[in-house]
């Protein structure tokens, strides 16, 4: 049964029995919930063997180049041959590129014979230009010389080798097609030189199939899931300088700036948020359909460097972009329609944000206090991306088992090789699948601690303001958030480290099942019948509910927590019952505030989106080694880390109003519905009779 919290907060009896005065929050505490703690830790030794096994297999490279058909990484100066600057990847046997896209045919592109080359070779007018295998054995030529030749030395080879040629066996193949930079590929153009075919057919040349088959197999191999998301992820480390400005310097500086507009403007930011809010969300919708092509001529290509205007080639980024559209615009219109309905219930957010308003007046150490957290965030993340780049890339280079017709001169053995001529792959093993969700879990859970730790402090730092009776008395400590921090370190992180668990667990089984959804809906065996998908629907629908409801009580028992000293659970049923009891007084006046705070942290994080896009639209993101494949993804991730840090700061304002509201509900139900321990400012804030009557009698006239 809930006891009076006033006693606990206010004054508490001292070990030898008098009333000890001078003290607002339970010192005497200690340490909760510390298998948690002790499991926190233990995760986070988990997750530097889990980081450094990414460091030491990975390589970010293959995020973004392809393998050659020695198993090397295009564009890595440590490979044999080196290849540094040799970034495109060029298949030489437009006859394997073909049979690997037949349907009836067993070869695949990823066993075709390929090299790494500087620039996508093209057909000469006049002659017959080719491309030869790195130079070795007998080919006396360096690298640099077989560069500066164009990557032909047909002239060196001996008889045999010129009819290996001829069979496309190499070592020297010729350019028929002409091709372009796609995702650092070089993509056959179904259209065959006429002069280039006529002098191979006069030299004696095989028959090189000219069927569009040669376009589209390639084209399909650079579009497949797995290569789109790994150039996702590469597009994300490219544009790790819009990361920094977008994701952490802005949102830092809009944050605090919003933090002093309603220190100074409070009745104002109300207003200000909501239409700030609508023009936000209506120009990012614009800049994704600028990207997508349906405004202007700015939509992604997947072509780098400059081409043939004629040649169009479009890639699955487009339309995926397309569909981020299309949703931006149905949030677009629900959200100014939303903001439509709630412009009657402002005044009433603009009440409930004067009590944060004074909070932060009296305790300014506040508004700069969620710097520690975030620079503790911020160095976080630096290194979990730079450890997701290795995982994502740690899969080990094997060499293909293949029965195809695979045979090529081999400069070294002097011979045509029919054996071990396969190609390589990147095969990821179950286990690194695990290591990777593993990683994902940990930067969820380490963020939700963190944010939780803050949240805490500062309910610690508001309660100390509300239950010392506000400015009038003296009992407020010296820098109140460093004591908050210091009972949160030495007391409670076991508590903020079960709360922010069980949020993360949750998360985590809905992330599971939606990727179940997603798995069965490619593979076809999605139930069809109306109870598998009531079921699929039902399931994400409760785990939501259960998600937003484990987060609302999660955030009164840090208040509880940051007051008392409890565990965990004992706060989370304190604070149930009290929010309960109250539920008529606190529902309607909180809501409509939480509304606008969430708003404002939408604002925040849309301009972090909107900024990022500034960025990713100059020519350093649409040229050369810095082109990213879509800006989707780092839009998305500058967004997230946005509303993260958003959340760090307006946690100021949110809990500075759930402290006050919770507290005062206790103290108006410990001493018959009139609060002793609410401060002069609170209650000038909240003289107005209305909003009396809303706060202790739970009134219905709402306007």
């Amino acid at each position: 049964m809930r006891g009076p919290l006033g006693a606990v907060i206010g004054r508490y009896p001292s070990s030898d029995g008098s009333d000890q005065m001078g003290s607002i929050i339970r010192h005497n505490r200690k340490c909760k919930d510390l298998v948690f703690l002790v499991i926190f830790i233990a995760f986070w030794v988990a997750m530097i063997v889990n980081s450094s096994f990414g460091f030491n297999q990975g390589n970010p490279l293959r995020l973004t180049y392809g393998l050659d058909y020695k198993g090397n990484v295009c564009g890595d100066k440590h490979a044999k041959p080196g290849l540094r600057e040799l970034e495109l990847k060029y298949w030489l046997n437009p006859n394997q590129v073909y049979l690997s896209g037949l349907k009836d045919n067993q070869f695949e592109l990823a066993n075709a014979r390929s090299i790494c080359l500087l620039d996508c070779p093209a057909p000469s007018e006049d002659t017959l230009n080719w491309v030869c295998d790195y130079p070795e054995g007998e080919i006396r030529l360096t690298m640099n010389d077989w560069i500066d030749r164009n990557y032909d030395y047909f002239e060196f080879l001996t008889p045999a080798m010129r009819n290996a040629s001829l069979q496309l066996q190499g070592p020297c193949y010729p350019v028929i097609f002409p091709s372009v930079n796609v995702y650092w590929s070089c993509q056959f153009i179904a259209r065959p030189s006429n002069s280039s075919m006529k002098h191979w057919q006069q030299m004696g040349g095989v028959n090189i199939n000219e069927d569009i088959i040669i376009d589209k197999s390639i084209h399909s191999s650079i579009n497949s899931r797995s290569a789109v998301l790994k150039r996702y992820m590469a597009d994300i480390g490219k544009s790790w300088r819009v990361l920094l400005v977008c994701g952490g310097i802005v949102p830092l500086a809009l944050s605090l700036i919003w933090l002093l507009l309603i220190r100074h403007f409070v009745a104002a930011m109300p207003w200000i948020t909501v239409a700030l809010f609508n023009i936000l969300i209506i120009s990012v919708t614009m800049f994704y359909y600028l990207k997508a092509g349906w405004i202007g001529n700015d939509a992604i290509s997947p072509i780098i460097g400059e081409h043939d205007p004629y040649i169009r080639i479009i890639g699955r980024e487009l339309h995926h972009l397309r569909a981020v559209a299309v949703l931006m615009t149905f949030i677009m219109v629900v959200s100014v329609l939303t903001s439509i309905a709630i412009v009657r219930r402002i005044l009433m957010a603009t009440s409930v944000l004067k009590v944060a308003a004074k909070v932060i007046g009296e305790a300014q150490a506040l508004i700069i206090f969620p710097i520690i957290p975030y620079t503790i965030l911020g160095v976080f993340y630096m290194i979990w991306f730079s450890a997701a780049f290795h995982l994502f890339s740690s899969g080990q280079v094997i060499q293909n088992s293949c029965n195809s017709n695979c045979c090529a001169y081999d400069l070294a053995s002097k011979q045509v090789n029919c054996d071990r001529c396969c190609g390589y792959s990147i095969h990821y093993t179950p286990h690194i699948g695990i290591a990777i969700f593993f990683h994902l879990f940990g930067c969820y859970w380490a963020t939700q601690f963190f944010k939780a730790a803050s949240s805490t402090v500062i309910a610690g730092s508001v309660a100390s303001y509300y239950w010392a009776r506000g400015e009038t008395s003296g009992e407020i400590p010296f820098l109140p958030v460093f004591s908050s921090m210091k009972r949160l370190m030495r007391y409670s992180l076991g508590s903020v480290a079960l709360g922010s668990l069980i949020v993360s667990f949750v998360e985590s089984i809905r992330f599971m099942l939606e990727s179940i959804r997603r798995r069965l809906k490619v593979s076809g065996t999605t139930p069809n019948n109306w109870f598998g998908k009531a079921a699929f629907s039902t399931a994400r629908f409760c785990l939501s509910c259960i998600e937003w409801t484990i987060k609302s009580v999660n955030r009164n028992a840090y208040i509880m927590i940051a007051i008392t000293g409890k565990s965990f659970c004992k706060s989370s049923a304190v604070a149930t019952d009290l929010i309960i009891s109250n539920i008529l007084r606190i529902g309607r006046v909180n809501v409509i505030g939480d509304v606008i705070l969430f708003l404002g942290k939408l604002c925040v994080s849309l301009s972090t989106a909107l900024f990022a896009f500034l960025m990713l639209d100059t020519h350093r993101y649409k040229s050369a080694h810095n082109k990213i494949s879509s800006p989707l993804f780092p839009v998305l991730v500058c967004w997230a880390l946005g509303y993260v840090v958003a959340t760090l700061f307006f946690a100021v304002v949110e809990m500075s109003i759930d402290t006050i509201i919770l507290s005062f509900c206790q103290d108006s139900e410990e001493h018959q519905g009139t609060a002793q321990y609410a401060p002069p400012l609170l209650i000038e804030t909240l003289n107005d009779q209305n909003e009396m009557q809303r706060l202790t009698q739970g009134s219905n006239d709402i306007p």
